[in-house]
């Protein structure tokens, strides 16, 4: 979930960010209101784009602040499990490092 959200952001400030570009090479040609306008335009398209990826970014330290404290959680309440899943991690961590 959180990385389709992730890939969503990317997705829309990307286009923004270039939508942006495009209209500031459009208004590099003109000169007068139409080119203040492109220009007005295109640092609006930029403000969006950085409101986005902060939201973004908000919301990524917030779910991880959420799942280092269920993990937290989980492992005060089941400490012998997470030393046993733990050491499975590294045995296996261990076989496919040594195995290159």
């Amino acid at each position: 979930m959180l990385e389709n959200n992730i890939s969503t952001v990317n997705n829309d400030v990307k286009t923004l960010v270039k939508d942006a570009q495009a209209l500031f090479t459009a208004a590099t040609a003109l000169t007068g209101e139409k080119a203040e306008e492109l220009r007005g335009r295109g640092m609006r398209a930029l403000d969006s784009a950085l409101a986005r990826a902060q939201e973004a970014q908000v919301k990524a330290v917030e779910t991880g602040k959420q799942a280092a404290a269920s993990t937290d959680a989980y492992v005060k309440e089941n400490p012998w499990r997470s030393i046993a899943v733990a050491a499975g991690v590294g045995l296996l961590v261990g076989v496919i490092v040594g195995r290159k």
